[in-house]
């Protein structure tokens, strides 16, 4: 396992980092099962369609049974006609399964532990930004070198560091108490606020209480 410290964007030297939460083994079947929860949970499942006793009409026999030379028919909602119901289409429905929340925040520790390890995490200071600056942010990441596509997370009232953020290419702005495995998992690189890191930490340690993106 690498140093646990974490880079500053703009100050020198690093933050230590909490190594029951970033110092875990990588869980390859864990993080996965998690990555399947959390993507499903974010399915709408609102595909539907109609069977033949959803479709309007049909309900008189088209011809008589006999004697006209073409074959039988019973309705003309019948699948087999243009206009008729579906078979076996799908129906609202939801994906989610459940995930216990052990392995959730194992889960979490391993995605963590992943970008300590390869030193693709950084800290940036929120009070270095009092104004909204994309051009500071891109010379920040710039300057520290990390590969994308990032993840930003940042605490909820860290507004003008994320709006500092959000239009530059390949970056994803997420509040920490929303983030999931599979966001961290998708980034290459992790820059978090010194709250958001607090955040991090202390839901991979459980600490607090379980959040939207665990409940997923």
């Amino acid at each position: 396992m690498a140093s646990l410290k974490a880079p500053w964007l703009h100050k020198q030297g690093g933050v230590d980092l909490d190594s029951d939460a970033f110092g875990a083994r990588f869980n390859e079947s864990l993080v996965h099962e998690c990555v399947r929860a959390e993507l499903n949970a974010r399915r709408r499942g609102t595909a539907s369609t109609r069977t033949r006793g959803n479709v309007r009409g049909g309900g008189a026999k088209p011809w008589r049974q006999k004697g006209t030379g073409r074959a039988r028919a019973g309705s003309i909602r019948s699948p087999l006609w243009a206009g008729g119901g579906t078979v076996f289409g799908p129906s609202p429905r939801h994906y989610t399964f459940k995930v216990n929340r052990k392995a959730r925040r194992a889960a979490l520790r391993s995605a963590l532990s992943v970008h300590a390890e390869r030193g693709s995490i950084a800290v940036v200071d929120a009070g270095g930004f009092d104004a909204p600056s994309t051009s500071q942010a891109a010379a920040a990441l710039a300057k520290w070198g990390g590969e994308g596509p990032t993840l930003v997370a940042l605490a909820d009232d860290e507004v003008s560091l994320a709006k500092s953020f959000r239009n530059l290419g390949r970056i994803s702005v997420l509040p920490a108490d929303a983030i999931g495995v599979v966001d961290l998992i998708g980034a290459a690189s992790l820059v978090v606020s010194e709250a958001a890191l607090e955040s991090l930490t202390a839901r991979a340690k459980g600490e607090k209480a379980e959040t939207a993106a665990e409940a997923g």
